[in-house]
């Protein structure tokens, strides 16, 4: 079997959520705005099924948050994460949705038979477990497609210029080390500011995730730069 590289740089996954996108726009003649229907994507455009279980019982795994079973094109959720009976783990379940649609786009071809060949994971039943302690590369990159195909660069600029007036960034120092002061946190926990738990609702996502993407765009910075250095 040929060597399969699971190395995947970031723009690919980036460029590859906004392909993901446009696809389901054009097939449906639609303009996708946030929040994005990840729901619609990996059921009606993707082909895949989902449904909620007791997905720990069901995988023998107690971490178990969600498993894409790639043979039968099935996802199944941990059925805590169900918002429908959780309404505050909506966030969660998104990006758990969002994260099982990245392993199908990113991973398919290391656990389905390509013209033939076997599978990477041949004899695993063709299945990925997801769990909430798990930082395999793998995961990381469904992770990280998760991140850009909820939160599309170029529509949290438009709504951080809406909510801000412009797109210059936030610098949050003051704001975090009044939130750790406050609330007692150690110095590596990170607090999530005002305006990621403001924009948050607006993806639908949580408002770690949102300030997660904030700084990663550079919206949010943790330390004061020098003179000069804004964009």
């Amino acid at each position: 079997m040929a060597r399969i590289h699971t190395f995947v740089p970031r723009k690919t996954i980036e460029s590859g959520t906004l392909v993901l996108i446009a696809d389901y726009e054009r097939r449906y003649g639609l303009t996708v705005r946030p929040p994005i229907p990840v729901e619609e994507i990996l059921e009606a455009h993707l082909g895949l099924t989902y449904d909620f279980d007791d997905l720990p019982k069901l995988v023998n795994d107690p971490e178990a948050l969600g498993g894409l079973w790639f043979r039968s094109r099935e996802v199944k959720f941990d059925q805590s994460l169900d918002p429908s009976l959780h309404p505050a783990q909506l966030g969660r379940y998104r990006f758990t949705v969002a994260h099982e649609t990245g392993h199908w786009e990113l991973h398919r071809g290391m656990f389905l038979s390509n013209e033939g060949q076997a599978a990477m994971f041949e004899g695993e039943e063709n299945t990925v477990i997801c769990r909430s302690n798990d930082k395999s590369p793998l995961e990381w990159q469904a992770d990280c497609f998760a991140g850009y195909l909820l939160m599309p660069k170029d529509m949290v600029y438009a709504q951080w210029a809406a909510i801000r007036g412009s797109r210059e960034p936030y610098i949050a120092t003051h704001e975090i080390a009044d939130l750790k002061a406050r609330w007692g946190l150690g110095e590596d926990e990170r607090p999530t500011v005002e305006v990621a738990r403001q924009m948050a609702p607006l993806f639908q996502v949580s408002a770690q995730a949102m300030q997660i993407r904030l700084t990663e765009l550079g919206l949010i910075r943790t330390r004061v730069p020098e003179p000069g250095l804004f964009p």
